[in-house]
């Protein structure tokens, strides 16, 4: 008689039920055998320094080094190991396990204090009440990791936040406190000396910002030679005339023009997943999310699987810088013109002027935009997400590249290229992208600079309606990278100028690599 497939999908429960139960048996038993007098990532005091071998150099010690980091960069390898992670390797843990006592975590309490801190941290003060998985700083906590490693860095120093405190003010705002307006990162994060000193000063637990606010001047030559066409005025508010250029000798240089700058607000934002909103936002289980999640990374993050009841994750991705330009506070108030730039990085374009992508035209086109909005009494607004080659990687991108320029660069086979490589078009996925408009309290989009379909969407189905959209002028597109534009255009992006049919794309063709050496 033929099984059916509930049945054996309630006898593969069971026995994934008796493995995560075995698991943590396993896990009990290792927690009773360790000696007791080792923590994990407790460097105490440190043992008496030997002589380096010459298979274990002495790492150089940096300027100023504290005691801990000179005794840790003065050991051999082997014994600033054994200092830095005494015992067993944990590879996970279990919500039952002894002494596992999450701090309380309520996401998308209006309170902070209800709230509670986003803890990741696996120091011994901390690591019994993580409430979060992954670490601090996103990709960038595999160079935490090494800098620990060579002993350059104490893992137990803990920051001193006095007078890092925003400059520019972010209040609290309804969405802040709606758990499905935003999942992808912590909305508290820029505040976490402020609102959780108890937690840190007297818990003695390891929070950490994942957000921080700042000021800074824009100098770049695309806006110093808007304002010397006239495209920019010189209101000595927003944007300032620079300093005089310096001659070799250190004078003034008086016959050249020395341009202007932008004053700006801006944001660094670090990804915080709420699992169960992140999974929500893309149609599927909190399960399949974590088990993907799990697999993808070569299982880096056991306690996706194991931990069920720890609902927040910090993943190993980039995030988001924010630049606001006019008066901050003009975001939340509905009278006041909003401009909106939502960019994906692109290196290749964005910093070294790569002309095969309009990415950097567009950016600094949404830039000018955003200060002539400003200048109106507005504000303008570019939110630069780290999603390199749509998310797929430079690697990848530069794949593509070579696959279109021997395969006849023509705008028929622009995104076939990229899925014959990657699989697939574009993983940007910006489902999770509308957050950080939320978090600055924009309810609505007055012009936005874009011809996204995908962005577009994404903010007006999270309940921002966009009232006009701008895509880049024909003047401003880089002749290689009309491929692009009219494959995008042919795809349905936003055009409010030129149409193009799937009949004109074999039209269109990129240039092909210059046989000459330079």
């Amino acid at each position: 008689m033929p099984v059916s497939d509930a049945v054996l999908t309630q006898i593969l429960a069971q026995l994934e039920a008796l493995q995560v139960s075995q698991q943590a048996m396993q896990a009990k038993l290792d927690n009773l055998t360790q000696p007791t007098n080792t923590t994990p990532l407790e460097p105490t005091s440190p043992p008496k320094a030997t002589p380096a071998t010459p298979e274990s150099k002495p790492v150089p010690i940096p300027t100023s080094p504290t005691p801990a980091r000179v005794a840790l960069a003065s050991l051999t390898d082997k014994e600033r190991e054994k200092l830095l992670y005494p015992g067993r390797v944990n590879l996970t843990t279990y919500p039952d396990q002894h002494g596992i006592a999450p701090q309380r975590l309520q996401w998308g309490a209006a309170d902070p204090a209800v709230r509670g801190p986003v803890i990741c941290s696996r120091l011994p003060s901390s690591i019994k009440q993580r409430n979060a998985l992954g670490a601090h700083a996103g990709s960038y906590s595999i160079y935490r990791a090494l800098s620990i490693a060579m002993g350059a860095l104490d893992p137990t120093h803990k920051p001193d936040y006095t007078k890092t405190e925003p400059p520019v003010d972010i209040p609290f705002n309804p969405s802040w406190s709606d758990p499905s307006k935003i999942v992808s990162f912590d909305p508290w994060g820029h505040l976490v000396p402020q609102v959780f000193r108890k937690e840190m000063e007297e818990l003695g637990l390891d929070v950490r910002p994942s957000i921080a606010i700042t000021k800074a001047h824009l100098k770049m030559s695309e806006l110093d030679e808007a304002a010397r066409k006239g495209d920019l005025v010189i209101d000595g508010n927003i944007v300032l005339k620079s300093r005089p250029v310096l001659n070799p000798d250190g004078s003034p240089n008086a016959e050249a023009l020395p341009g202007v700058e932008v004053n700006v607000s801006k944001a660094a934002v670090d990804p915080v997943w709420y699992l169960p909103g992140v999974a929500e936002r893309f149609g599927i289980s909190e399960a399949l999310l974590r088990r993907a999640l799990f697999e993808d990374t070569g299982g880096m993050y056991p306690e996706l699987i194991t931990r069920p009841d720890i609902k927040v994750f910090l993943p190993p991705i980039g995030g988001c810088t924010i630049y606001i330009f006019g008066n901050p506070a003009f975001m939340t108030d509905e009278s006041k013109e909003l401009t909106l730039r939502v960019h994906d990085e692109c290196n290749g374009s964005d910093v070294f002027g790569s002309d095969i992508c309009t990415c950097k035209p567009y950016l600094t086109y949404a830039i000018e935009e955003c200060i002539r909005g400003a200048q109106s009494g507005g504000v303008g607004v570019v939110a630069y997400f780290r999603k390199e080659g749509r998310a797929l990687g430079e690697v990848t991108k530069y794949l593509v590249y070579n696959l279109r320029k021997r395969g006849g660069d023509s705008a028929d086979k622009y995104f076939k290229s990229t899925e014959m490589i990657a699989g697939v078009k574009d993983m940007r996925f910006q489902a999770l992208m509308p957050d950080v408009l939320h978090w600055l309290g924009i309810k609505k989009v007055d012009k936005m600079v874009s011809m996204s379909d995908m962005k577009y969407d994404a903010i007006v189905n999270s309940g921002i309606p966009i009232l006009h959209r701008y895509d880049i002028p024909d003047y401003l597109i880089p002749p290689d990278s009309r491929v692009e534009i009219d494959a995008k255009i042919a795809a349905g992006y936003f055009s409010s100028g030129k149409q193009v049919t799937e009949a004109d794309l074999v039209k269109t063709v990129g240039r092909t690599w210059e046989e000459t050496d330079h």
